[in-house]
């Protein structure tokens, strides 16, 4: 049969995407050089497999009696196996991904792709991950089909009266996972992590902005666009958003590393009218020369510190309470993350700090339903 509209995706080792046309059926995958793919790779038969047309015209694997197997989506084949697209398929350890597209199919020229590419794969002993498997549903995502926000209220420690909100990404995108924390793990994979960022702050602020009209908005940020002109021109964006919501951008600790980009960023965001806060104080090295150095508006104490913190050693409340006093002295807010009790309220507020984050005060809440 003439082309089809089937890819096969492969990686190379510097990150970059090469694209294989499958332009005819059946294609034929392996090491002799008479395939219509040929692989340089330890481990692959001279015929390893090939892709055939299954009697309803979709797409068929069959292993052709290969030493080491074929593997889709991680599983070794036991017989022909009908392919959907996005599939991960391994010839032996060669990793490749199939994609689909009638438009990139009719848009490329033949010869875009020549009928026998060779590659060079390294002998490894398992089988690489290169590929997201949910990868479409995930730039889908991207684009917005799924994107949710939460908003966890921070209120001031005394009174209880809500100041601001934290933003918090959230999906509900039927094909993906909810919990942020994997949905980075997934972009980490496509490295994708600040494109992930930017939409969950872009849509979320859009969001909560008319609903938080007069209390500040806590924003997080990817520690590898924390210091980018792509980031500040993120930030005017919303900044021209109606009513013009009151930013607070969350520095992660680790971006956190030298006094100079620090004071940099800090005279750039206080240059658009940005306030910004130290995240997770106390989670890894407290960065203590940076507070002093370049002190923040707001300092959030990470609830590691702060959990349980009424039954904790008099050395370690002492230390927090040292801390606490120091932040106080630069000028800066101490804010307790992930306060659940009534005792940790009750020993944060002996200790000086000012505002209160967690369940006890409010947890996370969909913002459409703010």
């Amino acid at each position: 049969m003439g082309s089809t509209p089937w890819f096969l995706e492969s990686m190379v080792a510097d990150g970059s995407r090469i694209t294989h046309r499958i332009d005819h059926l059946p294609f034929s995958v392996g090491r002799d050089t008479g395939n219509d793919l040929t692989i340089e790779a330890a481990g692959l038969s001279r015929r390893h497999a090939e892709l055939q047309l299954d009697d309803a015209g979709g797409l068929l694997l069959v292993d052709l009696g290969s030493t080491n197997g074929t593997f889709v989506n991680r599983e070794r084949l036991a017989g022909p196996q009908p392919l959907a697209p996005n599939d991960i398929i391994h010839f032996c350890n060669a990793e490749f991904r199939l994609t689909h597209g009638e438009k990139l199919a009719a848009a490329t020229s033949e010869d875009s792709f020549p009928a026998h590419t060779r590659m060079v794969s390294q002998n490894v002993s398992q089988l690489s991950q290169t590929f997201v498997r949910h990868e479409t549903q995930f730039l889908e995502f991207l684009a917005g089909r799924g994107m949710a926000a939460a908003a966890q209220p921070i209120v001031d420690a005394h009174t209880g009266q809500l100041l601001a909100y934290e933003l918090l990404g959230r999906c509900t995108h039927p094909e993906l996972p909810g919990s942020p924390m994997h949905l980075f793990m997934m972009a980490a994979a496509l490295r994708r992590e600040v494109e992930l960022s930017v939409a969950f702050r872009s849509y979320g602020v859009a969001a909560l902005a008319p609903k938080a009209q007069g209390v500040g908005v806590f924003v997080n940020t990817h520690p590898r666009e924390t210091f980018t002109d792509e980031f500040f021109d993120s930030l005017h964006g919303l900044l021209e958003l109606p009513g013009r919501p009151q930013l607070v951008v969350e520095v992660h600790e680790s971006a956190v590393v030298e006094v100079e980009r620090m004071r940099e960023l800090a005279a750039r965001l206080g240059g658009i009218g940005v306030k910004f806060a130290y995240d997770d104080f106390g989670a890894g090295q407290a960065r203590l020369n940076e507070l002093a150095e370049v002190p923040a508006h707001f300092v959030k104490f990470d609830m590691g510190i702060v959990r349980n913190l009424h039954q904790a050693s008099e050395r370690k409340q002492r230390m927090v309470r040292d801390l606490v006093r120091m932040v106080l002295e630069l000028g800066s807010v101490p804010l307790a993350e992930g306060v659940e009790q009534e005792a940790e309220a009750q020993i944060c507020r002996d200790m000086g700090f000012q505002l209160i984050q967690g369940y006890l005060t409010g947890k996370p809440v969909m913002v459409e339903t703010l």
